[in-house]
């Protein structure tokens, strides 16, 4: 069944998932689970919010690089180092955050157009067009979606 983005609330809601994700770069898995957070928000399609015991965090490298949410708070942005090739920004997590997304404190999320794949359920996923906000397209989630 499709899921409208204009569907879901604002200010946005954290769901957990059982839906298999998988993020892979230059063939080697980088985070694998059963057990994200969806974070779903008016006109965005879902971002998938990643437990760190299921990410290679050996692979991320922190860079000074943030932003706010006013929704999450502050966003801490990582590099993602895979042998010789880096990733600038691949992902980011909130390390601390607001009292409403607590379920996702310290969980990674990653921008499917920087990485080679990123699939929910073995279905590829498309990258949003902007480059700021990084929601997973599937065949379920309809728009328009807001860039």
């Amino acid at each position: 069944m499709a899921e409208s983005v204009w569907d879901y609330p604002r200010p946005p809601r954290v769901e957990p998932t059982t839906r298999k994700v998988i993020v892979k770069h230059q063939g080697i898995v980088i985070a694998e689970t059963s057990a994200a957070m969806r974070v779903l928000e008016t006109s965005h399609p879902p971002v998938f919010y990643l437990p760190p015991a299921d990410v290679r965090i050996e692979l991320l490298e922190r860079v000074d690089h943030q932003t706010f949410c006013e929704f999450k708070g502050t966003a801490r942005y990582v590099d993602l180092v895979v042998g010789e090739i880096r990733v600038a920004r691949a992902g980011w997590l909130y390390p601390n955050t607001t009292h409403g997304y607590r379920a996702i404190a310290g969980y990674y999320a990653f921008y499917p157009g920087r990485l080679d794949e990123c699939t929910v359920d073995g279905e590829k996923v498309r990258a949003q067009n902007s480059d700021f906000y990084g929601g997973w397209m599937t065949d379920d989630i309809v728009g328009p979606f807001k860039d």
